[in-house]
C-alpha cells in the first residue's frame, strides 16, 4: 500500500490520527468531515494515496462508490437525496492532495 508519511488522509487511514471511522473496509476508509457543509458530511478515502480520480484503479472507483451508497443508507439520508462530489484538481477546490469522496446530505442541497 503506498501511503505518505505527511498526507493527513495517510495518517487517518493508519489509525494515527483520533479519526472515528465509520468505515473501515480492506483499502477504504470513511469518516466525517471536520468542517461539515451539512447535517451529514463523510468522505470516503482510499487507503493508498492517489491524488486525482483519474489516477484510480476502476476496481477501487467502483468500492468507493459502493462505500458511498452504503454510507447514504446508513446515515438516512438515502432515501430523500444526497450529493456525491469528488473536487478532482486545484481549479475543482481540492483542497487535501489525497482523493476523497464528499457524501453530502440531510438538508436541501444547492448546485453547485
Amino acid at each position: 500500500m503506498a501511503q505518505r508519511d505527511d498526507c493527513p488522509f495517510c495518517q487517518i487511514a493508519r489509525g494515527e490520527m483520533d479519526t472515528e471511522l465509520l468505515r473501515d473496509e480492506e483499502d477504504l476508509v470513511a469518516f466525517e468531515d471536520l468542517d461539515p457543509q451539512a447535517p451529514v458530511h463523510v468522505l470516503v478515502i482510499p487507503k493508498d494515496h492517489i491524488t486525482v480520480v483519474t489516477d484510480v484503479p476502476s476496481e477501487t472507483l467502483t468500492r468507493l462508490m459502493d462505500a458511498t451508497r452504503k454510507i447514504a443508507e446508513e446515515q438516512g439520508v438515502a432515501e430523500r437525496g444526497y450529493a456525491i462530489r469528488i473536487n478532482n484538481g486545484e481549479d475543482a477546490g481540492q483542497q487535501v492532495d489525497h482523493l476523497h469522496v464528499h457524501v453530502i446530505g440531510g438538508r436541501q442541497l444547492g448546485f453547485p
